[in-house]
């Protein structure tokens, strides 16, 4: 059977083939430090655990309704309420297998073919995918490091055509931990205030991983007139440590969450009716631990960054929030090997990393914007010690 054409415009995920080939050198007793998979290596936190096992005790294993319980849209009805002044009727929130799936739902459900969406790069590697599975066009946006990987206004406003259905925005920032100020979306929002077709999916899935005392801000916080066209995407898979259980959600204009529950009606039908109930317990309950979480992520960002950039040839900024560095590796291209290999771009880079120095992180090229990789500081200090001294290692047997 032939494929369908839609998937010719469509990339397997670069991040899945490199950590399944980090684990196969794992099996093999390589000494791997996986740093190429953004998950947060906390544990979910007790009480949820224990409000999944009471779930499954009280057999709420059966069907529920498409846009997720009852009790789970109030659960984030308040926490939008509570945490970010956002105000929504629980016909305007739906649920989901995870943010990718909010993602995708909406996509799917707001796209014609040759509709365009404005993608900044560097993008979480899903971004322009899922466009194209929707028979979209992916606009993509050059958003390099001397900008602090962010859109600008003058971009966007470029950007915009008459096709334009969406303006994607993730703050902070996966894979770069860039984050938009206040000062950043209110110029941003000056732009979209003059093209009222555009839409916003604003993916605020690591809101609670901010440092050096930023704050984070929503498109929403310092442009309220915009909330017909915005589409609020979260979700417990990161602060909570909930990422197996597949919990995403958005909330927005009720004729667009009407057609994404349409989408998600004739595909999974509902999330898992015990991961709900897990991510009730953790929107309702204690949020204490996120500040010592953050921290936690904010001290193995400054391991990294200080190591890396006393590598000769790499030149790390320093991100703002999310867990992820996004060092730029321009100087190292071009250089060999030391089997005489030459370094061609940060694919062949990321390569020699893992296969000389099992050290596993993604290239840029995965998110759209060269020479760069990505590595995920979601894991324990003395690895990313480890690993950034293995870095070093690799970058000075190059000549």
């Amino acid at each position: 059977m032939m494929q369908a054409q839609r998937l010719g415009s469509v990339r397997p995920s670069m991040i899945l083939g490199l950590v399944q080939k980090a684990r196969s050198l794992a099996a093999e007793g390589k000494p791997v430090i996986d740093l190429g998979i953004g998950e947060p290596d906390f544990t979910t936190p007790d009480h949820v655990k224990a409000a999944a096992i009471a779930a499954i005790g009280a057999d709420e294993t059966r069907y529920t309704v498409v846009p997720g319980t009852v009790a789970l849209r109030e659960a984030i009805r308040g926490k939008l309420a509570r945490e970010n002044g956002l105000d929504y009727a629980l016909s305007e929130i739906t649920v989901s297998n995870g943010a990718k799936q909010v993602i995708f739902n909406a996509l799917m459900a707001t796209l014609s073919p040759g509709d365009e969406v404005i993608v900044p790069a560097p993008y979480w590697s899903s971004y322009p995918d899922i466009v194209a599975v929707a028979e979209g066009r992916p606009v993509i946006v050059d958003c390099p490091q001397e900008q602090r990987f962010l859109i600008t206004p003058e971009q966007l406003e470029a950007a915009i055509t008459p096709r334009t259905r969406w303006l994607l925005l993730n703050s902070p920032s996966n894979p770069t931990g860039g984050v938009y100020s206040r000062a950043d979306l209110a110029g941003l929002a000056a732009v979209l205030a003059r093209h009222p077709h555009v839409h916003v999916l604003s993916d605020d899935i690591y809101e609670h991983l901010m440092f050096d005392g930023h704050r984070f801000a929503s498109i929403l916080e310092v442009a309220p007139a915009l909330k017909p066209r915005v589409l609020v995407v979260n979700g417990v898979s990161k602060v909570f440590a909930m990422t197996g259980w597949r919990i995403g959600y958005a909330a927005g204009p009720q004729e667009i969450v009407t057609a994404m529950n349409t989408v998600q009606g004739q595909s999974c039908t509902h999330a898992g009716s015990i991961s709900q109930a897990a991510a009730v317990a953790a929107l309702t309950g204690p949020t204490d631990f996120f500040a010592g979480r953050a921290r936690s992520f904010e001290a193995r960002r400054d391991i990294v960054v200080a190591a890396l950039n006393a590598v000769d040839g790499i030149e790390c900024l320093v991100p703002e929030g999310a867990f992820y560095v996004y060092p730029r590796c321009a100087g190292v291209i071009g250089r060999r090997t030391p089997a005489g290999e030459v370094i061609g771009s940060d694919t062949d880079f990321c390569r020699y990393l893992l296969e000389q120095h099992f050290v596993s992180a993604v290239p840029g090229a995965a998110f759209g914007l060269s020479p760069h990789l990505r590595i995920s500081t979601a894991a324990p200090a003395e690895a990313l010690r480890s690993a950034s001294a293995r870095i070093a290692g690799a970058v000075n047997a190059l000549t």
